[in-house]
């Protein structure tokens, strides 16, 4: 990669900037406000969470519209380029998405802590920082701060028992993962003398990775996988993921199965296809384990669940299982195959829990909690039994929405690498997976009651926003071109 070295460095990284700076505005605000007497103590969380989504909105403005690519800034610790763009991008895009949909959830749970959205806001600033990431200490530092901001956030709900037990496991849970991803690259820097990933991959690039000379550096790398792993819920490793997505909030759950899965791929791509990728056949071994198992756990974990949280947990458990078959494969088809597929994912992820916020009954306003709470939704309100069947049959890969197509350029992307067991297991997993995502159309459209409910009216801005994850959903395969070359152009800039 050609690099370009600039005086003014803060001009590349002026997004990044504009959150911090913001940030700190918001905090100043939101302190004053809501311990002024003057103004009798007011309530800010629908106020700061529409400022924030603004926000986000000119932040993504700045991030397509930065000029400066393919450089390094801040002594190597930083790179921007187009793929990094790109993904904030859409991080950005789905994080403003995540907080609109709670607006809803704060209202009926009474959740008044202006705070909530500015650790949002604090969890994506050090996922961009993640992606632009080009040294093992500011990986770790952002890694850190996503992190930090995370268990406080599954946490939020403080009347809640759950909430807290959720909060304390992956608290602990993930206080091992960063002692393993520590570890790990003290390794590495004990070994090579390097954290950055361009020198590290140079000191590397005549390896053996049979050689014992180089077996403590496997090590590490092992431990950096492992912590990844943990990270992105993947089998066996997924231990934590269906407490914390029941125990945490809603809104929280929406955001942590939606946001910050993509930003760890991009982690993953620049740091093992860069610095590891001599080492990447001794791994894959591993991450072919991890694939299968998350498949099979996720797609037969799903079946037994009766709570549709629970269940969601163990479907992005199995979507991580399908993330993993294109990481397996070691080659430039796989990241788009897995870009393509985590950005189909997003879309999904936004609808169905756009879809499980909305629903309330207008008898005590309690949210959806159990599957059976499904029961005739459709016949009661027809908009969003198709809505449900759309989402679901997508997820589940039914032609032609845009789910089945992204679960294909990763079957493909593994057909290409002689992969054929993981496409073998990912099929049945698919086909098993059906099942249940079915299940919760029968039950909306087909399952008999005797006790009818009506719901609450969904407001406008939940309206709009799964009407247009539906309309994407429904109609991609008319014009896939333009999501296929966005990928394919940032993609390509990863490679130069």
């Amino acid at each position: 990669m050609n690099f370009l070295f600039l005086n003014n460095e803060w001009l590349a990284i002026l997004p990044e900037l504009f959150l911090v700076i913001s940030i700190n505005f918001i905090l100043l605000y939101a302190v004053i406000y809501s311990t002024s007497p003057f103004f009798n103590f007011p309530l800010l969380i629908n106020n700061i969470s529409w400022l924030t989504v603004l926000l986000l909105i000119l932040a993504f403005y700045l991030t397509i519209n930065n000029n400066y690519l393919n450089i390094t800034i801040f002594n190597n610790l930083l790179v921007i380029d187009l793929f990094g763009n790109f993904i904030k991008s859409f991080i950005l895009l789905s994080t403003a998405s995540v907080l609109i949909m709670s607006l809803t959830y704060n209202k009926f749970d009474r959740v008044n802590s202006f705070e909530f959205p500015v650790l949002i806001i604090l969890t994506i600033l050090g996922t961009l920082l993640l992606i632009s990431s080009y040294d093992l200490i500011s990986m770790y530092l952002a890694i850190e701060l996503q992190s930090f901001c995370s268990y406080i956030l599954s946490s939020f709900k403080r009347n809640s028992e759950f909430s807290a037990e959720s909060g304390l496991k992956y608290f602990i849970l993930g206080a091992f993962s960063s002692g393993f991803l520590l570890f790990g690259c003290s390794l590495i820097y004990g070994f090579t003398g390097a954290t950055n990933y361009e020198l590290i991959s140079l000191l590397l690039v005549n390896s053996d990775y049979n050689s014992l000379d180089n077996s403590g550096i496997i090590v590490g790398i092992v431990f950096i996988l492992v912590s990844f792993l943990f990270k992105l819920s993947a089998a066996p490793f997924h231990l934590w993921s269906p407490d914390v997505y029941e125990g945490s909030p809603t809104s929280v759950t929406a955001f942590f199965a939606i946001v910050p899965k993509l930003g760890l791929l991009v982690f993953f791509f620049r740091l093992f296809f860069d610095s590891f990728y001599v080492f990447l056949p001794s791994l894959q071994y591993l991450l072919i384990i991890c694939s299968i198992t998350s498949m099979l756990i996720g797609s037969f974990g799903a079946i037994w669940q009766i709570k549709i949280k629970r269940l969601l947990a163990f479907s992005a458990i199995s979507h991580v299982g399908y993330m993993l078959i294109a990481l397996c494969s070691c080659s430039i088809e796989s990241i788009y195959a897995v870009i393509f597929y985590a950005i189909i994912y997003i879309f999904m992820s936004i609808s169905s829990f756009c879809l499980l916020i909305s629903i309330r009954k207008n008898s005590d306003l309690k949210k959806i909690k159990y599957i059976e709470d499904l029961t005739l939704v459709s016949k009661v309100n027809p908009f969003i039994g198709i809505c449900f069947a759309i989402t679901f049959f997508s997820i589940a890969g039914v032609p032609p929405f845009a789910g089945f197509f992204s679960k294909m350029f990763l079957f493909f992307s593994a057909i290409s690498q002689s992969l054929y067991l993981l496409t073998f297991v990912g099929i049945l997993t698919s086909v098993v997976s059906c099942f249940y995502y079915l299940r919760i159309i029968q039950i909306t459209y087909f399952e008999q009651t005797s006790i009818w409910i009506s719901l609450k009216k969904i407001t406008k801005e939940i309206s709009l926003l799964i009407g247009s994850m539906l309309l994407f959903l429904t109609l991609f395969f008319l014009h896939p071109t333009l999501l296929i070359v966005l990928i394919h152009n940032s993609i390509l800039s990863l490679c130069m």
